[in-house]
């Protein structure tokens, strides 16, 4: 929850990077964390992904559309008893095309780029993160997917620090933002592939009226480029 005496602006801390702060309502935040809910125990349970060298993530993840682990998409949890995923529901498909229609619409409707333009965008994976009290995750690109589609983010619950790089390495320059329940961020363009990461949170600052009493919650959409 923001203790901001003025209201957050929107922020553009790289191309093809948008930060909306409090774009999505609380009504619609709890109906996306009672959906959280339901995808956390199943067809595939959330989990920590184990990443190659055997330590277990701090973030927890279940995944939809496409079963995500380090560093590969399928359509089955082998890593977790081998269920297939859950579809990507249509109303979290029309949240993204939404998503970048606030992102990249110009003021005379125009959009720069094509793969920007909603009506050409259909993610067909989302990854839910909840970041339990002390999680982080490191500087990483999202870099599994054959699509260089937007990738739109959605943050629920407790506010975190968001560390937003560039394409070529982890370490600076970056930008630190801080990401609040209701917050949108979109990544595209020439900052698809940035390193981002974030390396706390804040524990206690969530908004109640959003649905997440403790925790946050990050989902992410993506076009994987992948078939079958």
């Amino acid at each position: 929850m923001s203790n901001s005496l003025f209201p957050r602006e929107r922020t553009e801390p790289a191309v093809g990077a948008v930060h909306v702060p409090g774009w999505l309502p609380a009504q619609r935040q709890r109906e996306i964390v009672d959906a959280c809910r339901q995808w956390a125990v199943g067809p595939v349970p959330m989990r920590s992904a184990v990443l190659p060298g055997g330590h277990p993530m701090s973030v927890q993840t279940v995944c939809l559309g496409w079963h995500w682990q380090p560093y590969k998409y399928t359509r089955t949890a082998d890593d977790v008893g081998g269920g297939r995923v859950a579809d990507v529901p249509e109303w979290l498909v029309e949240l993204g095309r939404d998503a970048l229609r606030t992102a990249y619409r110009r003021p005379d409707g125009s959009y720069e780029r094509d793969d920007y333009r909603p009506e050409n965008y259909t993610p067909d994976t989302a990854l839910i993160n909840y970041y339990a009290e002390g999680a982080h995750m490191g500087m990483h690109q999202d870099k599994d997917e054959k699509s260089s589609a937007p990738v739109v983010s959605i943050s629920i619950g407790d506010t975190c620090v968001f560390r937003f790089g560039n394409p070529e390495t982890r370490n600076r320059p970056y930008t630190d933002l801080e990401l609040e329940g209701g917050d949108l961020f979109v990544f595209g363009g020439p900052s698809r592939f940035a390193y981002h990461g974030v390396p706390r949170t804040h524990a206690g600052t969530a908004d109640p009226a959003g649905g997440l009493a403790t925790g946050r919650i990050n989902i992410t959409l993506r076009m994987t480029g992948l078939s079958g």
